[in-house]
């Protein structure tokens, strides 16, 4: 089970005692006791170690608190000040982590009876991480398309394992500001993790975000008159047009290695998979919708951690992307998806919907109820089996489009498909994260 995890929420208390008039050797030994809390999450099961039940990563997620040296990041308790963390010494950690966890249990919350971590890092005080190199993908993930948004960008945060996750979460990213409203920070922006548990390089140590860059021209808002856009780090530019830019996405999309970031959460239930093998997981993915997904397919398909001893996967059910893009330029994560087609043939399916480019027999454009009514019937009858998830995310018009595609069919079986979905997510088979 979960331990208990209340250290944050200690460091960010101790930033805020040396942010007041205290003496300084109060101060150091303030940071000195709240230095040093590392947590992993979702390790690799131990080797030798059967299973009690089959499950996706062959034993239960444990969350840790290590009490011990460290040089990791600490909360900040004033967003401004941007705290750099101090080193903490093991007695101590240890001591404050089990008078504090006597009195309540902190970071965790119970979801289906498991503790998962949740808001282990707050706004007032987030965790402040560093941007590293990706070994697996650029940056700019799209390519130029001619629209003003065209970049989705690919990145990802060294936390130090003090920011663990599940698959389906969420962070918080705090930009510098000004935002819309003026704010200095900018208040968080949510962004669905694309990596799984362990990471992109499998140390747990790390969060990855596919973010899109927000650039609109001469619309309702704008923070950059004529003349004043610059080039961004991709080297897109409109001088000769009003301009607003996302500021929290145009904050991620610039950022370089080595840069501090702020981070909060994770937070999430929503989206999270389900224990059984050999469950079935039908994926539906508008542009960065697709983070979620890819977080499921990294832990099914690519981590040491989904593997069995014997080489083949802990999943043995069936995963099925849909994706829809406006362009072909526009696809995310293409090359993984042609790599798990590639060794689980008879685990993995995926189809695009490219809505600006592609159209079906009667001429319409292609968006994922579009290609989804090309598999109306076999959708249907996976649907039927109940331990068939379905997770969407993405687009609003996503949910509009389901009823669009199997209305038809639910008629014909008696059924109405509003209440066929109700009825999938209250049996928490059907998982909804549009915006």
């Amino acid at each position: 089970s979960l331990a208990q995890v209340v250290l944050p929420e200690i460091g960010g208390r101790c930033v805020e005692l040396a942010m007041t008039r205290m003496s300084k050797p109060a101060v150091v030994g303030g940071l000195a006791l709240c230095a040093g809390a590392q947590y992993a999450f979702v390790q690799p099961a131990a080797q030798g170690r059967p299973s009690a039940t089959p499950s996706l990563r062959g034993e239960s997620a444990t969350l840790k608190a290590e009490a011990g040296t460290s040089t990791g990041a600490l909360p900040a308790a004033a967003v401004l000040a941007c705290t750099a963390a101090a080193v903490g010494g093991r007695a101590a950690a240890s001591s404050v982590a089990r008078r504090a966890a006597a009195a309540k249990k902190k970071g965790v919350r119970v979801v289906e009876g498991k503790e998962i971590p949740w808001n282990l890092f707050s706004p007032k005080a987030p965790y402040v991480g560093k941007v590293v190199e990706n070994h697996k993908h650029p940056q700019t993930l799209t390519e130029d398309t001619g629209d003003a948004n065209w970049e989705t960008t690919h990145v990802t945060f060294d936390h130090g394992g003090n920011v663990p996750y599940l698959e389906g979460q969420s962070i918080g990213v705090i930009a510098p500001g000004p935002d819309k409203k003026g704010e200095t920070p900018a208040k968080i922006r949510l962004y669905s993790i694309a990596s799984s548990a362990v990471g992109d390089d499998e140390t747990s140590k790390t969060v990855s975000l596919c973010v899109k860059r927000v650039v609109e021209l001469d619309g309702k808002f704008a923070n950059r008159d004529v003349g004043e856009d610059k080039a961004d780090k991709a080297g897109t530019a409109f001088p000769e047009n009003k301009v607003y830019r996302g500021v929290c996405s145009n904050h991620i999309c610039d950022m370089n290695v080595g840069e501090d970031v702020l981070i909060t959460g994770p937070t999430g239930a929503e989206m999270l998979l389900p224990d059984d093998p050999e469950a079935t997981i039908i994926m539906l993915a508008t542009g960065t919708g697709i983070a979620p997904m890819r977080s499921y397919c990294r832990l099914l398909f690519n981590d040491a951690v989904g593997a069995d001893s014997d080489g083949s996967r802990k999943f043995k059910g069936l995963a099925w992307l849909f994706m829809g893009v406006p362009y072909s330029k526009s696809l995310l994560y293409d090359d993984e998806h042609v790599e798990y087609k590639s060794k689980y043939p008879d685990q993995f399916k995926y189809d695009y919907a490219v809505s600006r480019e592609d159209k079906n027999a009667a001429g319409q454009k292609m968006y994922i109820q579009t290609k989804m009514a090309e598999y109306t019937e076999e959708l249907w009858d996976l649907m039927q089996k109940p331990n068939t998830h379905i997770y969407m995310c993405g687009l609003k018009g996503m949910e509009s489009g389901m009823e669009e595609c199997f209305s038809p069919i639910a008629e014909k079986n008696g059924l109405v498909w509003s209440e066929f979905a109700k009825k999938m997510k209250k049996d928490k088979r059907y998982h909804v994260e549009v915006y």
